[in-house]
């Protein structure tokens, strides 16, 4: 879990408070604001999703370099 997903929680936590609010007072700016700042949450926490999974495939990658290199040399020993 990086910044990017925490961020986005919060802020879809916090618009969902707002446009809930908004929504009970009958004001449809803060609901309207509230709303957005859900979406925003949504598109950080993707965001955040999309890196974790790059930072992992990269990480698998290069494990499986290290294996063939290990595999390779322990090859030549024999």
């Amino acid at each position: 879990m990086n910044k990017d997903t925490v961020n986005g929680a919060i802020d879809q936590a916090v618009g969902s408070a707002k446009s809930h609010i908004g929504h009970l007072t009958g004001n449809t700016g803060a609901e309207v604001k509230g709303a957005i700042q859900q979406i925003k949450g949504h598109v950080e926490t993707a965001i955040g999703s999309a890196k974790d999974a790059f930072a992992d495939a990269q990480r698998e990658a290069n494990e499986e370099s290290k294996r063939e290199a290990a595999l390779a040399d322990s090859r030549k020993a024999l």
